[in-house]
């Protein structure tokens, strides 16, 4: 039995073949040399819900269905004495309709390829397709590989060791023969992460590196913790919303001069409003400090029902996404999700809303001299700003309408009257 082996796309098509000619999951880890529970493993993690119908059947998947009496539930079509269960559009309309999943997909061979039924069956179909599960393994398995292989909690201490003697003029060389026993990682890794700015310590605090020209290479986005989009990417945010019932926030960086300071940007998509905060680096730590500050500011109960669930890309500044969860006593705070790569239309709130700042702060502009008094100038002009979406109104108002203007107050934001509004640069020109 061959171990330690990765399946190929060859061997997903014969499983998808084999499954179609109804070949138990123990006769095809027969033939592939698998365990049976490799198998197993392999289709229920790989496989993809369908929304296929089955022809001349009622699109009903309603577990009430076979009993439901209900009537009238298209207020368009008054007249209409069907029931509304033999009706396609009953799941849609129906506020009691409870989805029926079919039993033969908890039990092997966890999908429908080929079924006996799956011809006049109307419940959901799941379905092993070989090329879609190579594509997220493909994807599972590059995204694993990507970033600094090391946790939140070991680069903490990794920084809390390091970063002082770094920033009293040891190198790193030094620091790793006189700590033998407190190192788990080599001096190359403790170089990239001040590199990517993962610790306290930067390159300026070594002069020979700032001396050496760097190597042309594609430049590499280091994550704290190669594993923080599992359980967080965008198909687990669309499955928490369904339930949450709550508006999510969008949360975002706007880059002046590169390594100068930047901005944080939060855009609740309720009311179009945006807060922006000013960093000295685009680091993860500064990002928590800000999440920090206003939990204390906001207090426990307004900052969760202001910031229940958070979106935003994969960029290394967010990549501490338990911090950013969790309160220092350990209880939550807020839900973190993460765009697709190189997806940032599933974020488009945000992104569009940062027109407003381009006009003011144009790109290549160095944020180097701007406080948090500056921005919050800014936002409270482009936040008073009417937008037509909103009925003409401003997202300062309806974000006072919806969470009250005592909490404007306190994230220093004021109504900038409508003919004293200025959306150009020279707004924040000293």
């Amino acid at each position: 039995m061959a171990k330690n082996k990765h399946l190929t796309d060859s061997e997903r098509m014969q499983i998808e073949q084999w499954l179609k000619e109804r070949i138990s999951l123990k006769q095809i880890a027969i033939k592939l040399e698998k365990s049976t529970s490799t198998i197993s493993r392999e289709i229920r993690a790989h496989s993809s819900l369908g929304d296929k119908y089955a022809l001349h059947r009622i699109h009903n998947r309603c577990v009430k269905r076979s009993n439901c009496q209900r009537q009238y539930l298209c207020e368009d079509k008054p007249n209409c004495t069907k029931r509304c269960s033999i009706c396609k559009l009953c799941n849609k309309l129906c506020n009691e309709y409870e989805e029926q999943i079919c039993r033969k997909l908890f039990e092997p061979p966890y999908v429908c390829n080929g079924c006996a039924d799956e011809h006049q069956c109307v419940l959901r179909k799941q379905y092993y397709i070989h090329k879609k599960a190579h594509e997220v393994y493909r994807e599972k398995l590059v995204e694993s590989r990507t970033g600094a292989n090391i946790t939140e909690e070991e680069l903490m201490a990794l920084d809390q060791l390091v970063s002082p003697l770094i920033q009293r003029g040891q190198s790193v060389h030094h620091i790793a023969v006189n700590n033998p026993d407190q190192f788990n990682v080599s001096e190359k890794s403790i170089y990239r992460y001040v590199d990517g700015a993962l610790l306290k310590a930067r390159n300026v605090d070594m002069p020979r590196v700032c001396r050496l020209k760097p190597r042309k290479s594609k430049p590499v986005e280091h994550k704290v913790d190669n594993a923080c989009r599992i359980g967080r990417n965008y198909t687990d945010f669309g499955k928490f919303m369904e339930h949450s019932g709550v508006s999510a926030v969008e949360m975002d960086s706007v880059i002046g001069r590169i390594g100068g300071k930047v901005l944080l940007t939060l855009m609740f998509k309720s009311c179009d409003f945006m807060l922006a905060f000013i960093r000295a680096h685009n680091t993860s730590q500064l990002v928590i400090d800000i999440f920090d500050e206003l939990y204390r500011l906001l207090g426990a109960d307004s900052f969760r029902r202001l910031f229940p669930v958070i979106l935003t890309d994969n960029g290394s500044e967010f990549s501490n996404p338990k911090l950013l969860e969790f309160d220092s006593r350990g209880y939550s705070r807020t839900n973190i999700f993460y765009c697709d790569p190189n997806a940032s239309f599933q974020k488009p709130n945000v992104e569009l809303n940062h027109e407003f700042i381009r006009r003011i702060l144009p790109k290549g502009t160095s944020f180097d001299e701007f406080t948090q008094t500056d921005i919050d100038k800014m936002m409270s002009h482009i936040n008073s700003y009417s937008r037509e979406k909103l009925n003409d109104k401003s997202p300062f108002e309806m974000f006072g309408f919806l969470y009250g203007y005592d909490i404007l107050e306190k994230l220093g934001q004021r109504r900038i009257p409508s003919n004293e509004i200025h959306l150009k640069s020279a707004l924040l020109k000293k």
